[in-house]
């Protein structure tokens, strides 16, 4: 069959398949069905253990449209199986592309009872509150990265189980890894992917490799190298869900990053051995497109590829109570691939997130009104994307180590401050010409806008700064920094920070970090002792976003009414929040950023003024006070200031 013949109508009526696929436990038999409509003939080939030993070889029936089946009597529980197919005359084996357990290193699918992998109280588990997607402040990390460092105080360092442990400490008595997200009180966390990933070898503890995991081998299966046991298929499944369980229980949700644009092989995938051609993209040449830049990328348009990508997000949204999704390079995914997953989740839980990043790594022959683009989100309603406006606006572009942003010292940039400030949205005092990437509001409502200065690839924003201030101190750096954590935080849309950006994450420079050593990567808990005042500036601006809804308004229009831009000199940008926005108890509230090198002076409405946050301190609790229609704001930071009268009518709340 031809390429061009998978995209007809007549492959769909004849071989789209709705029901379920994969290895159906019973504990009185397990159901195998594989989709190979291409194959003249599949066997089910099932293994003893995950690794080693010899297949047996059980002829598969052709079953509708374009599956093969087979059913085995009795409990198969932990029974290892491929699946061989014979297409054009070349026999291969693959894994179970619906597995959802495996052996070590994924090469083979297990049968699994899920009622076993359950910690106890699983069932009773529920999410923990929210109300709205903008109440939202989400903490990006690995699960290798948490606890690896030698300070960090954990026993099972790299392991999900390392963030079950309670009141672990680091160095000078720091809060580290699930206390320190307590502490810090960001209410998600976003795993960098936790799917089974292929380029670390799982049968050596500790690996000897290191990778983010943007290398899709097994997409319903938890990664190996970060259970206890990779060898025994159930231990990682539980021990992913024990960690989730303990942050669900300590008030934290879980979002979770999914690659769904490419695979990390293409040809010699287990998709492509088992229908040759249908579930990527080619070039006119007949060439795997390589829109994704790691070699390939789904054709997610196709309805067995959709069918795929929906029901394993519905998956792990139901087995593993996840909370969110962030899509890896969402640009490749199609506009009503991104909508039916909406619409899926819909149906567990309103509140589960969507976002990702609204672009492409290179070219791709999904025509871009069909991608799933930052300047499409429009057309995605429920689901979100990065904010790259603000992000290059703040620290500098993100491809040009040396090039400065708004907070340090780089000209022309309050527009794109002013355009994160109001969640990518329209607003009539934006100069939407003078923002760095987008020309025009992308935004329909504020949720649609993660708003971030730092994310696990390119600089940290410690390095960025370093790189593109080389002659500033430390203490000057430290004030960009707080300087940008504090637009972020009180930005309309959705912030997003990196883990330990909270206390000037470094990686050494290392602009790309994937695959360099855990020494680049971990969490190094002795920088959260040392730039202790940091951390806390970072949690003081959380909990002033979560106790005043003025921060967190959810429709374009409030924004419009309520927020309004005050008239500054370059460099500064500043804003007033009024008339008790989003309900909060404070009527008014200015928000200003310094990023001169000079002090300089904002007028105010005439009234007496309480300040909350100045470069230093940021919180909810009394700085200072004082009268007048002008503040004189020092150089690099930033200041927020509240009506004395409404801020002493509800105490400071």
């Amino acid at each position: 069959m031809r390429y061009s013949d998978f995209s007809s109508h007549e492959f769909y009526e004849r071989y789209h398949y709705d029901g379920e696929l994969g290895a159906i436990y019973h504990p009185d038999g397990t159901l195998f069905r594989v989709w190979a409509p291409t194959a003249c003939q599949v066997w089910l080939v099932t293994y003893p253990a995950g690794a080693g030993g010899r297949g047996t070889e059980i002829p598969m029936t052709r079953d509708v449209q374009g599956t093969w089946t087979i059913e085995l009597e009795g409990d198969r529980h932990g029974l290892y199986y491929t699946y061989k197919v014979l297409v054009d005359g070349i026999i291969q084996e693959a894994a179970d592309p619906y597995a959802k357990a495996c052996g070590v290193n994924g090469l083979r699918g297990m049968v699994v009872d899920l009622s076993r992998t359950n910690p106890l109280g699983w069932e009773q588990l529920e999410r923990p509150p929210l109300e709205r997607f903008v109440d939202a402040v989400i903490y990006e990390i690995s699960v290798r990265d948490m606890s690896t460092h030698p300070g960090s105080g954990i026993r099972h360092r790299g392991k999900y189980l390392g963030l079950t442990e309670r009141g672990t400490q680091g160095p000078g008595g720091v809060w580290t890894g699930l206390s320190h997200l307590v502490e810090l009180g960001v209410t998600h966390i976003q795993l960098m992917p936790c799917y089974d990933f292929a380029t670390i070898d799982e049968s050596v503890s500790p690996p000897e490799e290191y990778n983010w995991g943007y290398d899709p081998l097994n997409y319903n299966v938890p990664e190996g190298s970060y259970a206890t046991d990779p060898f025994r298929g159930e231990v990682r499944i539980l021990e992913l869900k024990q960690m989730i369980k303990a942050l669900k229980e300590s008030g934290i949700r879980v979002n979770m990053d999914v690659v769904y644009n490419h695979t990390y092989y293409a040809a010699n995938s287990n998709l492509n051995k088992l229908v040759p051609g249908y579930y990527y993209r080619q070039d006119s040449c007949g060439s795997f497109s390589n829109g994704s830049g790691c070699g390939n990328e789904l054709a997610t348009e196709r309805s067995m590829v959709r069918k795929l990508i929906i029901d394993s997000v519905r998956y792990w949204a139901a087995e593993y109570k996840i909370d969110g999704f962030r899509f890896d390079l969402m640009g490749l995914i199609d506009i009503p691939t991104i909508n039916e997953i909406r619409m899926a989740l819909n149906e567990i839980d309103t509140s589960i997130m969507m976002y990702g990043e609204g672009w492409t790594g290179g070219c791709s022959p999904l025509p871009d009104h069909l991608k799933s683009l930052k300047s499409n989100v429009r057309q995605l309603p429920g689901t979100g994307v990065f904010n790259d406006d603000l992000r290059d606006g703040l620290r500098g572009h993100v491809f040009h180590a040396g090039d400065p942003g708004f907070v340090s010292g780089g000209d022309g940039m309050e527009e794109s401050v002013k355009f994160g400030i109001v969640g990518a949205c329209h607003h009539d005092q934006v100069v939407y010409q003078q923002v760095v990437h987008s020309k025009g509001p992308w935004a329909a409502e504020p949720a649609q806008s993660i708003n971030y200065a730092e994310a696990h690839d390119n600089l940290t924003l410690w390095d960025k700064l370093e790189a593109s201030c080389p002659d500033a101190d430390e203490e000057v750096l430290i004030a960009m920094h707080r300087l940008c954590g504090a637009v972020v935080l009180t930005s309309q849309g959705i912030p997003f920070l990196h883990g330990g950006m909270d206390f000037l994450r470094t990686k050494s420079g290392d602009y790309n970090s994937y695959r360099s050593p855990d020494e680049i990567n971990w969490m190094d808990w002795e920088r959260k002792h040392r730039y202790r005042e940091v951390f806390d500036y970072y949690r003081g601006l959380i909990a002033l976003r979560k106790a005043h809804p003025a921060f967190r308004m959810d429709r374009a229009d409030e924004i419009r009414r309520h927020l309004r831009f005050l008239s500054t000199a370059p460099r500064v940008a500043a804003y007033m929040l009024k008339d008790h926005a989003n309900g909060d108890p404070w009527e008014t509230i200015v928000v200003i950023f310094n990023a001169d090198s000079r002090w300089r002076e904002v007028a105010l409405p005439a009234r007496d003024w309480v300040v909350v946050v100045d470069g230093d301190r940021a919180g909810t609790a009394v700085l200072r006070q004082f009268d007048g229609d002008t503040v004189s704001v020092p150089p690099r930071s930033a200041l927020v200031v509240v009506d004395g009268a409404s801020y002493r009518a509800g105490a400071g709340s």
